[in-house]
């Protein structure tokens, strides 16, 4: 398999990145929400095999302080082949320089990202539009 590696959004159809989403699975994302997420953001990796896209991540920026690292996906049948790792790579060495790299997973995951160099924070909070689906996707705690 020979990825080929863009990292800019300029020939996303944001149609198949929602559906990307949606298998890999991250949730139902609307395609004009990517479009402005990722318009909004600073960084973006995306990986595509034979011409399909098989994964996608971007970071938000600030330039100096803090870069947050989202909506890493890749399609279940390229996961276990070093995308996602290549795409966290890639997202962290364009936010070299900030002063911390975030990023949040879905319990579980946690393994991967402290292979990667990442740390567990003592404290983190968090306001979701959807607060019910957070709590039964194990993001938040009920106090």
């Amino acid at each position: 398999m020979a990825v080929e590696w863009v990292y800019s959004p300029t020939r996303i159809d944001w149609v198949v990145l929602s559906e990307l989403y949606k298998l890999a699975p991250l949730g139902d994302k609307d395609p004009n929400d990517l479009k402005t997420a990722f318009g909004n953001s600073r960084y973006f990796c995306f990986a595509f095999d034979a011409g399909k896209l098989v994964g996608a991540g971007r970071a938000l920026a600030d330039g100096v302080d803090c870069s947050y690292i989202c909506d890493v996906a890749v399609l279940p049948s390229h996961q276990g082949m070093g995308i996602g790792k290549t795409i966290i790579s890639k997202l962290v060495e364009f936010s070299s320089g900030h002063r911390k790299i975030i990023l949040y997973t879905a319990p579980g995951n946690e393994s991967f990202y402290r292979r990667l160099g990442f740390k567990r924070m003592r404290a983190a909070m968090a306001i979701f539009a959807d607060a019910r689906q957070a709590l039964d996707w194990g993001l938040l705690y009920e106090d």
